[in-house]
């Protein structure tokens, strides 16, 4: 027998959606673009962070973040895209992803903007490199890019961050709101590491100083 799903009542086609929310306007139908243009190159530009978003052949979904000094997106043409990789945690979700399915989508964030640019599109790992050395960043060329064929582009509303006020900083938490990530991990750990939580603390604030 099997189990019974958490969620009961739940829309299974678009038409069901539509019916409720209706078509979209004139307007965004039409911003979709195919290519990158002047406006789509100088927001990229001024970015100094994306979010990836990546799905297996099976359909798992990951989102992960990159980020570098502006303009760390390298703009090759008006429909190819490469982002460096720089060393992370190696689990390598996203990167796995791609290599199943063969496609990604991006949302580039410029800071105090709210409006986002999204591209999405055919997505490969990269190696070449002569493509990768103008991406390096304190001598250091990435060993690997993502490189994206753009199949479409658009900006996104402002809504998301209006409503979030993700700008304001008189709405952001203190720093003692939420315990540190080293914290987190330590409670979340099986079975707690030989270091007291102090000495995990430090060595994962000394293992985020290699940035590249």
């Amino acid at each position: 027998m099997s189990e019974r799903p958490f969620f009961q009542d739940v829309v299974t086609t678009e038409r069901e959606l539509r019916a409720v929310l209706g078509q979209p306007s004139e307007r965004a139908r039409l911003k979709e673009r195919t290519t990158l243009d002047g406006h789509c190159r100088a927001f990229i530009a001024r970015s100094p962070f994306l979010l990836l978003a990546t799905a297996s052949a099976a359909g798992r979904c990951d989102v992960s973040p990159k980020g570098d000094p502006p303009g760390f997106v390298r703009v090759l043409d008006d429909t190819h895209l490469l982002i460096p990789d720089r060393p992370g945690n190696r689990r390598l979700d996203g990167m796995r992803n791609i290599l199943e399915s063969g496609h990604a989508g991006v949302i580039f964030l410029v800071p105090g903007r709210e409006e986002t640019l999204r591209v999405n599109g055919r997505a490969w790992i990269v190696r070449d490199p002569d493509l990768l050395a103008p991406l390096a960043v304190q001598g250091k060329r990435p060993v690997y890019g993502i490189g994206l064929e753009v199949e479409e582009v658009f900006f996104h509303c402002a809504r998301a961050f209006m409503r979030s006020g993700l700008w304001q900083p008189a709405g952001w938490p203190t720093p003692e709101a939420l315990p540190s990530m080293a914290c987190v991990l330590w409670d979340q750990l099986p079975t707690r590491p030989a270091a007291s939580l102090e000495e995990y603390e430090q060595e994962s604030a000394r293992s985020l100083r290699t940035l590249y």
